[in-house]
């Protein structure tokens, strides 16, 4: 039997480095080894590998597997729409009932007057819409030069052309060349400057600058992560958002939030924004809206929106072969069923309250740890060479090291390092994790902490 599957696994490495080019890759060390692991197949937070391995999912995967692995109602959702029609086009005006009832349910649970749903098949389709949506509502209102977005420093909206471009990483935001002339970043939470304080030393970054400098009359939409997820779980200080609500406001933007990571319970509510009682103008959601177990997003509008759009009478020329699937849209109903009766969000908040105190355990404990942070099951900690006086490690990669010492003791989590000095850990187990698996996953990162302290 070993032998079978050593056989088995030689095999699909052969053939994944003759055909595969992988995502978020080193496309040589690929190329070159093959794949670092084969998954076999999964249960709750846990995921086996074909050697027999078994790991904790410490990240979600990528953040979007709030449900865990293997759920078997949500597998059965998927199955009896498949049986009935697995795929109808929502173009030239068709709709499916699952489509239709998805969107009642996600319009329920949005705040505020988001009332109308756009479906895209993921996040980054998402925000590319809601792009194009603020840009078309700005011209339908006669106002033909309002083109540029604002995003932030550090914000990640996903890898289509825009998306990529308003991702405020360089490695991804100057990636083959992409470029959009009306895609500018602001520096992240400049509560001060976005109220009006030009006296702050980083003014001119702010958003509110580049509002100036630029013209209302030019700007389209912000827009942001309630909290920063790719870019290093970074939240905002308290009044930020309210800050750039009211600053959408008095000049006629748009205000986008990203909730693609944050929505569908993983902060411990409903929504990020839900945190900050704040209702944007649109809303980018996919990852948790099926916890990854069907490809699907979509970009909710406020009804003044959605009511000014509705008044073209022409074809409204933008949207994807999979919007509204069928399947998925099954999938995502079965799947916020779930999250609602076995409360999920709130479940998401007590144990996200557990995982900070593990993290603040591991502060006290190693000098080295700092600036633990989360909200729900959205958490991170920096790791620096001297904390005390903020000086970071520049010739030693913590992070990764960390990462790889987790991933030896059968835990998978997530480094972020694209800035120098930057060590950056994220911590986001799927929503059903239980105390005692919390208690586990810091376990083995305090094992591999101290394996760390070792090799500073």
């Amino acid at each position: 039997m070993v032998q079978k599957t050593e056989s088995l696994m030689n095999e699909l490495r052969t053939l994944d480095k003759k055909h595969i080019l992988h995502p978020s890759t080193n496309p040589k060390v690929q190329a070159e080894t093959g794949p670092k692991l084969i998954f076999k197949d999964g249960n709750g937070i846990y995921l086996n590998d074909m050697t027999g391995k078994t790991y904790i999912d410490g990240v979600s995967m990528l953040w979007n597997v709030n449900l865990g692995h293997g759920n078997k109602e949500i597998a059965e959702a998927s199955y009896e729409q498949m049986k009935k029609a697995a795929y109808t086009t929502t173009f030239y005006g068709y709709a499916n009932e699952a489509m239709v009832r998805l969107a009642e349910k996600i319009t329920a649970l949005t705040p505020g007057d988001l009332n109308t749903i756009f479906f895209t098949s993921g996040g980054s389709e998402s925000n590319d819409t809601a792009f194009k949506l603020s840009r078309f509502y700005w011209e339908l209102k006669g106002f033909k030069e309002k083109k540029k977005i604002i995003s932030l420093r550090r914000g990640y909206h996903g890898v289509t052309v825009a998306a990529q471009r308003a991702t405020g990483i360089d490695v991804y935001r100057n990636f083959s060349g992409s470029s959009d002339p009306d895609i500018v970043n602001a520096e992240p939470h400049l509560t001060e400057c976005e109220l009006g304080d030009r006296s702050h030393p980083e003014y001119e970054n702010s958003i509110r600058a580049i509002i100036e400098k630029e013209g209302k009359e030019k700007i389209s939409a912000v827009i942001m992560e309630p909290i920063q997820g790719a870019g290093g779980v970074h939240i905002p200080p308290e009044g930020y958002l309210k800050a750039v609500r009211k600053l959408c406001d008095e000049n006629d933007i748009h205000f986008i939030a990203d909730e693609v990571i944050c929505g569908f319970g993983r902060t411990g509510k409903m929504f990020g924004v839900d945190h900050w009682e704040v209702v944007p103008d649109f809303m980018s959601t996919a990852k948790g809206i099926t916890s990854g177990y069907a490809q699907l997003g979509g970009v909710i509008m406020r009804e003044e929106i959605r009511d000014t759009i509705t008044q073209f009478d022409g074809m409204l020329a933008h949207g994807f072969t999979y919007s509204g699937h069928p399947t998925a849209c099954a999938v995502g109903l079965k799947n916020l069923e779930i999250l609602e009766r076995d409360g999920l969000v709130e479940h998401a908040h007590l144990m996200g309250e557990e995982l900070k105190k593990g993290m603040d355990y591991l502060e006290k404990k190693y000098n080295f740890v700092t600036k633990t942070r989360g909200k729900g099951l959205l958490a991170g900690f920096d790791l620096m060479k001297d904390r005390e006086a903020g000086v970071p490690f520049t010739d030693f990669p913590a992070a990764i090291t960390l990462i790889d010492e987790c991933y030896e003791r059968n835990l998978l989590i997530r480094a972020f390092d694209f800035e120098p000095g930057m060590n950056i850990v994220a911590i986001a187990p799927p929503l059903i994790v239980t105390k005692e698996e919390i208690e586990k996953i810091i376990a083995i990162v305090d094992d591999s902490l101290a394996a760390v302290a070792k090799k500073i």
